[in-house]
């Protein structure tokens, strides 16, 4: 029974530290890149997990998950930006939608006009 215990915190320990190298920036990853870090775990499991902890795993605490993180894009950090907007709200979106559409229903008017004066000028 111990032995069974021992296997499943080893296994518990080996995915915890794929997940870990996974979900790491590569920029935060020490000694290796991330690639070869996945490997090493992956193709040996034990030993590989504990080096991942003692030499590649970055030092210090590591953002938080959901926290804003500034971005190189300015357009993203924009309060508000994740709601959602509705269209009815704005007129002169609306007004400007209606526009397009009659100058799109007049031109394909137009076409069709041109269309059929060109067919009984062929008959």
């Amino acid at each position: 029974m111990p032995y069974a215990a021992f296997g499943l915190v080893m296994m518990a320990l080996w995915i915890f530290c794929i997940v870990d190298v996974l979900t790491c920036e590569d920029h935060e990853v020490r000694h290796l890149p991330r690639i070869g870090w996945i490997l090493i775990v992956l193709l040996i499991p034990t030993v590989g997990s504990l080096l991942w902890l003692i030499l590649g795993r970055p030092q210090g605490a590591r953002p938080q998950r959901g926290r804003p993180h500034p971005s190189a894009y300015s357009e993203y950090d924009r309060p508000g930006r994740q709601l959602p907007q509705n269209p009815d709200d704005d007129e002169a979106f609306l007004r400007q939608c209606r526009e397009r559409a009659e100058e799109q229903r007049r031109i394909g008017k137009q076409q069709r006009i041109e269309r059929e004066s060109r067919e009984r000028d062929l008959d």
